[in-house]
């Protein structure tokens, strides 16, 4: 082999080793990123699922106040239906709708 040949066989080869070097720095860094992304990630599930938590327990909590306004509601409308049969029974039955048409 020619010492020309040799010599390009050496700087191709250098080449190559550099490359190769370029290559594992990109692999290595895009194992970085990766995991970082990974960490991102998990955060993001996390949070995620408190998020939801969240949203479960206040849904409940909704739900009971629906239900307590609607009980609350129900009594108030049977407390004003005793009343009124207590004036309509007292004859102040005409003076009710009166009332009523007045305002």
């Amino acid at each position: 082999m020619a010492a020309a040949d040799v010599e390009e066989l050496r700087r191709r080869n250098s080449e190559l080793e550099r490359e190769a070097a370029e290559a594992r720095e990109r692999e290595v860094e895009a194992r970085r990123e990766l995991e970082r992304t990974r960490e991102r990630l998990r955060a993001v599930e996390e949070a995620e699922e408190r998020l939801s938590v969240e949203i479960g327990e206040l849904e409940a909590e909704a739900v009971v106040q629906a239900r307590d306004y609607l009980l609350r509601i129900k009594a108030l409308s049977d407390q004003l239906t005793t009343a009124h049969d207590i004036l309509t029974s007292a004859g102040f039955h005409h003076n009710l709708v009166a009332l009523n048409r007045s305002n």
